[in-house]
């Protein structure tokens, strides 16, 4: 593969893997060292993915595979963000609304947040995502389902100003 080949990938996707990396540690330096890694990953596995569709659909699974062992890793669990660093955003501008509903997607299990990322925003079928996540159709049409409901509940609940504890999954 050319070098412009890997470059066009990179520019293509590197986009969504940090956002699918962000969903999962809210934190912009461990999304790019995700994003950074889940490349590196790529270059080793490029010779045996066939099309764009297939690029992509590995990307995600990587990435919320790489997010996994993150969220699992000793490191991780030893540290202690500091206050500043939790509220900084990605590399886009937040509105008031974006902020909202930025915190109610925190407060969601990682699972309906990728689920959520997937369906709407890269605009894949239960089906293909079902497929990508290696799970089964009814546990993420059942996903799909909960985490719209539990988001909004927390943005209805985020209206009147109390954000309960019941809310957190």
């Amino acid at each position: 593969m050319r070098h412009d080949d890997i470059t066009a990938i990179v520019e293509a996707y590197s986009d969504m893997v940090m956002r699918i990396a962000y969903q999962h540690c809210f934190n912009k330096s461990d999304s790019e060292d995700i994003t950074q890694e889940a490349f590196m990953k790529l270059m080793d596995h490029l010779p045996e993915l066939e099309n764009e569709t297939a690029i992509k659909a590995w990307l995600i699974r990587v990435t919320v595979n790489l997010c996994k062992d993150w969220n699992k890793s000793a490191w991780y669990r030893r540290t202690t963000p500091l206050e500043e660093c939790e509220s900084e955003a990605i590399h886009w501008e937040q509105e008031a609304d974006e902020s909202s509903v930025l915190e109610s997607l925190k407060r969601l299990r990682p699972l309906y947040r990728t689920i959520l990322y997937m369906y709407y925003y890269e605009g894949y079928k239960i089906r293909e995502i079902a497929q990508i996540l290696d799970l089964r159709e009814n546990t993420v049409s059942s996903g799909l389902t909960r985490g719209r409901k539990k988001l909004r509940d927390a943005l209805m609940e985020g209206e009147d100003g109390s954000w309960g504890e019941s809310i957190v999954i």
